[in-house]
């Protein structure tokens, strides 16, 4: 469910003025495109600096996402931008992030980005999900599309982040910082390089180099075979369901590229 996008000076003034008690006063607010379902996504020049402020209505069905990700960020490595406030003010969840100015990653094959983003990973996979917060289970999240009887291959304490879309990934400063937690999730480690292979696929990435790439990670290289094609077959089926849904040809491609992954990965290799 997508949502119109008001400007800050647009929000009521008692919800201005709770963002101004925390910033100081606002000299300026830049509207940004693009991106997250929400109902405001503003860059603020204030007082104290600048500050990147998303929120949506507490009754907007995304509002569970958006407290999700204000209760992970602190449990975040340092490749994420830091949550400096969450604030709850008449009706209104908003969020006080760090400004990360960076561009979208390039994923293709040979861009100066991949080993940045794999540097970013190899950071997350030492971070284990937090015993308590309330986050979606791997297990849950795809058992409805994993083959009958391996949905426990999915279980797992690390952190993951599982979409690594190049929107979700910023490149500043000479590293890459993921953004846009909404989806964080309690699993198996290797989850997170078999999300970015079938991405690297997605950029071009012949399949089989793709999976070389997932098997720089030590949880992708230990995992069992039978693990990794219980992931290809899952990620094959939701695909398969994203398209039949909605045959847009970017989501037509993404099904292909994931029926190819789970048939390479069913060979055991």
């Amino acid at each position: 469910m997508s949502m119109c996008r008001i400007p800050f000076e647009q929000l009521p003034d008692d919800i201005r003025q709770a963002v101004a008690d925390k910033v100081g006063s606002v000299y300026a607010a830049r509207t940004v495109r693009g991106g997250m379902n929400s109902g405001i996504a503003s860059v603020l020049e204030t007082e104290s600096g600048s500050v990147f402020v998303k929120g949506i209505p507490t009754d907007h069905p995304q509002a569970g996402a958006q407290g999700r990700e204000a209760a992970i960020a602190p449990h975040l490595p340092a490749s994420c931008p830091r949550l400096h406030w969450h604030l709850e003010v008449d009706g209104w969840s908003l969020l006080g992030y760090e400004v990360v100015d960076g561009r979208h990653a390039d994923y293709t094959p040979g861009s100066p980005d991949l080993p940045l983003v794999e540097a970013t990973l190899a950071e997350l996979q030492q971070i284990k999900a937090p015993a308590d917060i309330e986050i979606k289970d791997a297990t849950d999240r795809w058992a409805e599309y994993a083959p009958l009887g391996t949905a426990h291959y999915f279980g797992g304490d690390a952190l993951l982040h599982t979409d690594f879309a190049p929107d979700n990934v910023l490149i500043t400063g000479g590293r890459a910082r993921l953004v846009d937690w909404a989806w964080p999730t309690r699993g198996a480690a290797w989850i997170d390089p078999g999300a970015l292979a079938l991405r690297l696929m997605e950029a071009g990435h012949p399949l089989e180099s793709a999976v070389a790439f997932a098997g720089r990670f030590v949880s992708w290289r230990d995992a069992e075979p039978t693990a990794l094609a219980a992931f290809g077959s899952a990620t094959a089926a939701l695909w398969r369901e994203v398209a039949a849904a909605d045959g847009s040809p970017w989501k037509l491609n993404m099904a292909e590229r994931a029926a190819a992954l789970s048939d390479f990965l069913a060979g055991g290799r």
